[in-house]
C-alpha cells in the first residue's frame, strides 16, 4: 500500500477501511507473506494503517470469521494455523456440502449464468499463465469464485454463507501446502462440472465435484512455508 493509498484510505469511512484492512491482510495471509502464528495486534495493525484500534479490530473480527485468524484469550489476534487434521476437516464439510450445491445449481441454472462461468473461467485461465505471488494469489481467489458462484447460483442463503467461509479456509489452506501444477488440472475439471450442468447432468456435475475436492486435497504437502513479519509482508512504509 503507497502512499496515495493511504491518504485514500484515511478519507474513507470506518466500515470502509476496516474492509480496506481485512482484504490487505487477506491477500498477505493467502499469498503466503504472513506466515501461521504471525500476531496481528491491533496496535501494530492501526499504525500500519494510521486507523484506530477499533477500526483495526473490527478487520481482525472479519478474518477470525474466515476462519483466517485466531483471536486467543488475553494474548491477542494470530494467523490461523491450520493443522493436517483440520485442513481434511475443512475437504470433508466441502464434499458434504457442494453436491447439494450443484443440485440446487442444477435447478436454477440459467444461459445467462453460464456466460458468466465462461468468463470467469477465460479469467482462471489467464491467472493460471501468469507467473508471480499476485497471480497466484489471484489464480487461488478466481478458482474459489468458481464454487462461491455455484452457491450464489444454487439460491440457498444458509449454504451461500458456509460455502464463504469453507472457500476462505480452503484458499489459506491451499496456499500454504498445495502443490505447484494443480491449477491446471483443476481449471479443466471446473470447465467439465460446468459442461454437465450445461447438459442438465446432475449425477455427472456431483460425482465431478466430488472428484475435484479429491484432488485438491490430494495435492497438499502438509509443509508449512515461512512467512514475513506483518510489516514486511504488507510492504507498508
Amino acid at each position: 500500500m503507497n502512499i496515495s493509498d493511504k491518504i485514500i484510505l484515511a478519507e474513507a469511512a470506518p466500515e470502509d477501511r476496516s474492509l480496506a484492512i481485512r482484504e490487505a491482510l487477506r491477500n498477505a495471509i493467502i499469498d503466503r507473506r504472513l506466515a501461521p502464528g504471525t500476531k496481528l495486534s491491533e496496535a501494530e495493525v492501526g499504525a500500519l494503517f494510521d486507523v484506530s484500534r477499533t477500526v483495526a479490530r473490527a478487520a481482525l473480527q472479519m478474518l477470525t470469521f474466515e476462519g483466517l485468524v485466531k483471536t486467543e484469550r488475553n494474548r491477542g489476534a494470530f494467523v490461523s494455523h491450520p493443522s493436517p487434521d483440520e485442513a481434511r476437516q475443512v475437504f470433508a464439510s466441502r464434499r458434504l456440502i457442494e453436491p447439494g450445491i450443484v443440485a440446487g445449481a442444477l435447478e436454477r441454472i440459467t444461459p445467462q449464468d453460464i456466460e458468466g462461468f465462461r468468463r470467469q473461467l477465460d479469467e482462471e485461465a489467464r491467472h493460471i499463465n501468469e507467473r508471480g505471488p499476485a497471480a497466484r494469489r489471484a489464480e487461488i481467489k478466481a478458482s474459489g469464485d468458481f464454487h462461491l458462484m455455484l452457491a450464489s447460483v444454487s439460491g440457498n442463503a444458509i449454504l451461500q454463507k458456509f460455502m464463504d467461509e469453507l472457500v476462505a479456509r480452503s484458499s489459506l489452506v491451499i496456499a500454504l501446502y498445495g502443490r505447484s501444477g494443480v491449477s491446471s488440472c483443476g481449471h479443466a475439471e471446473h470447465s467439465a462440472i460446468l459442461d454437465a450442468l450445461e447438459n442438465g447432468d446432475g449425477k455427472r456435475a456431483s460425482a465431478l465435484m466430488i472428484h475435484h475436492i479429491d484432488h485438491i486435497e490430494a495435492d497438499l504437502d502438509l509443509q508449512l512455508k515461512q512467512g514475513l513479519g506483518l510489516k514486511d509482508a504488507l510492504s507498508l512504509s
